[in-house]
């Protein structure tokens, strides 16, 4: 089976401020209960995803490009670039955040713990 991926549009994201497009690759069944995202994430210039806590799941982010200032667990902020991976273990907070001109693209997966 062939099909387009499925496109939604957000507004604060999370709590966070501006626009964020979610390009879902998979959908809730078609991770038969081991996630509940896989998708491309396009953070518009000047937006964010708000700081917000994994319950019960993980989220690593693949930064495919732009550059953004992750967030982490403890408050930390951090810059990060294509090729950078940010791990969010269970029970942790992140947020994401673009402060520049052009769009911040990433991968993310949210996976169940086990």
């Amino acid at each position: 089976m062939i099909r387009k991926t499925v496109e939604e549009r957000v507004n604060n994201a999370r709590g966070g401020k501006g626009e964020v497009i979610f390009r879902h690759i998979l959908n809730k069944e078609e991770l038969m209960g081991h996630g509940a995202l896989y998708a491309q994430v396009i953070i518009k210039p000047h937006s964010s995803i708000g700081f917000h806590q994994h319950v019960g799941n993980t989220e690593p982010y693949f930064i495919l490009s732009g550059k953004g200032t992750f967030i982490d667990n403890d408050g930390s902020r951090h810059e990060v670039e294509p090729g950078d991976v940010c791990l969010i273990k269970v029970g942790e907070s992140h947020g994401m955040e673009n402060n520049t001109d052009e769009d911040l693209i990433m991968m993310a997966l949210v996976l169940n713990e086990s």
